[in-house]
């Protein structure tokens, strides 16, 4: 959860809004995903342990749905591990830091349309679930009430 938290503040001030625990298209659930405020789609998959990444065999389908991909961890995790041809985040559960970039993918068009529609329906479930819970939920900037 600590490095969910730092990667997630990270893209919040790179201006991203992010949904974790995203369902795709494929049945697969993406730990993070990021959408950028040039509409690209980032995925973000954390990994907590050497274990965690060696016995994890999805990640290669994660960038079917993404125009960049990316594993994140925690310092006690050896960067050396993640492959090279994906990007590579640092976190510490205050903030993150991109420690290498991610290669861009292009989605195609109707692969983008339906992810965008898939967590345009997503955020919108999870706003009323808040609110009907009581939890305010902050118009944002650039809203109309």
């Amino acid at each position: 959860m600590l490095v969910r938290r730092g990667v997630q503040r990270m893209l919040a001030e790179m201006g991203a809004h992010v949904l974790p625990e995203l369902s795709l298209a494929t049945g697969r659930r993406a730990d993070l995903v990021a959408l950028t405020r040039s509409g690209d789609i980032w995925i973000i998959e954390i990994k907590s342990s050497i274990e965690d990444f060696r016995v994890d065999r999805k990640w290669p389908d994660y960038r079917l749905h993404s125009d960049r991909f990316f594993f994140a961890t925690h310092p006690g995790v050896p960067a050396a591990i993640f492959p090279e041809e994906c990007g590579f985040i640092l976190s510490d559960g205050y903030g993150a830091e991109i420690m290498r970039e991610a290669p861009e993918h292009r989605l195609v068009a109707a692969t983008r349309k339906a992810l965008m529609l898939r967590i345009a329906r997503a955020g919108a479930a999870r706003l009323l679930a808040a609110e009907l819970a009581g939890v305010p939920v902050p118009a944002l900037e650039g809203e109309s009430e």
